[in-house]
């Protein structure tokens, strides 16, 4: 059934642009209207008001996941849900992060949609194995979309959802979105500070 191929895909794509898109953009808002000159001059550490911007679009982006899920009734969830939804909950962190990077190097809201929209909306369709097998790609294609966390969320998602296997098999998955998010929240830290000092 094709539903048990897109619907990984879909959620993999709607958390990754709203998680994503939506960070940097917000960021680089504050940026524009000069109102993140008043956040820094406050009390609250920079982390803090990164952590504060990243928040809603967490909330956001986990009632999207429950709605995915609730619609979704076709494909049914032969894992653990649970696991289902923690690996979900690692996969919005990673693209929040990715959204912090792309507002800590970009200095506009069009620049934030450009990079964001270019560089996540359509490797994400096309390299993630969303639509297409990635053993079928080129070995340089392979190699692009082992760095798309959207990669390894869809090939967990499928693991867990449809396959129904043990979270030890998704150990892998798990490990390389903790990579990612690590060094991704890392660098767009380091980034935001050096930007706004």
């Amino acid at each position: 059934k094709s539903a048990y191929n897109f619907v990984p895909g879909v959620m993999g794509l709607i958390l990754m642009l709203i998680c994503a898109m939506m960070t940097s953009i917000s960021i680089v808002r504050e940026k524009e209207t000069g109102t993140m000159e008043v956040l820094l001059v406050s009390p609250v550490k920079p982390l803090f008001i990164i952590l504060a911007k990243a928040v809603p679009y967490f909330v956001l982006s986990f009632v999207n996941l429950i709605t995915i899920l609730l619609l979704s009734l076709d494909v049914p969830v032969v894992g653990s849900l649970f696991w289902l939804i923690t690996v979900s909950l690692l996969f919005i962190f990673v693209s929040l992060a990715l959204g912090l990077l792309i507002s800590s190097v970009t200095r506009t809201q069009v620049a934030a949609m450009l990079v964001s929209g270019l560089m996540l909306m359509m490797p994400t369709m096309l390299l993630s194995g969303m639509i297409f097998p990635i053993e079928s790609m080129p070995l340089i294609l392979q190699w692009i979309s082992d760095i798309l966390p959207a990669r390894w969320y869809i090939q967990a998602v499928r693991k867990l959802m449809i396959e129904g296997v043990p979270v030890v098999l998704v150990y892998k998955e798990i490990g390389i979105l903790l990579l990612m998010a690590t060094v991704l929240i890392t660098v767009s830290i380091k980034k935001f500070k050096y930007r706004l000092e």
